[in-house]
């Protein structure tokens, strides 16, 4: 391979990097919110009285030129008690003891791992 043809090759993965990378993300914080929502639904995580809470979680993807940026979240506001507990009074007056119940911190293996991969493969498909 020539220099010139090195040169082409990287030009054209770097137009490709984008979009391949942005795809495995998205497809990352999907496995993710699966994972959130499996350990929110009963013990060790939160019981699920209504599935209110776990259909709560939601992905925003933000698209990059040579990458993509996603949050994972929820707007309940009983979500991080649910994650990490929590005791004392709260703002009106009343008191709680409650455990933590956690569901975000035990999905993060899982999602390291699928991005892991992904970046891995978006490369690979990029220097194809």
């Amino acid at each position: 391979m020539t220099p010139d043809q090195l040169a082409d090759r990287l030009e054209a993965a770097a137009h490709r990097i984008g979009p391949a990378i942005s795809h495995h993300v998205q497809h990352a914080a999907e496995l993710g919110r699966a994972q959130i929502k499996g350990h929110a639904s009963g013990r060790p995580g939160p019981n699920v009285i209504t599935g209110r809470y776990r259909n709560s979680w939601q992905i925003e993807t933000r698209h990059l030129p040579h990458g993509a940026q996603c949050t994972i979240g929820t707007e309940e506001p009983y979500g991080r008690r649910l994650e990490f507990g929590f005791v004392g009074a709260d703002s009106l007056g009343r008191v709680y003891n409650q455990p933590p119940f956690p569901h975000v911190q035990p999905s993060l293996p899982a999602m390291t791992a699928a991005l892991r991969f992904g970046m891995m493969s978006a490369v690979e498909e990029a220097l194809r």
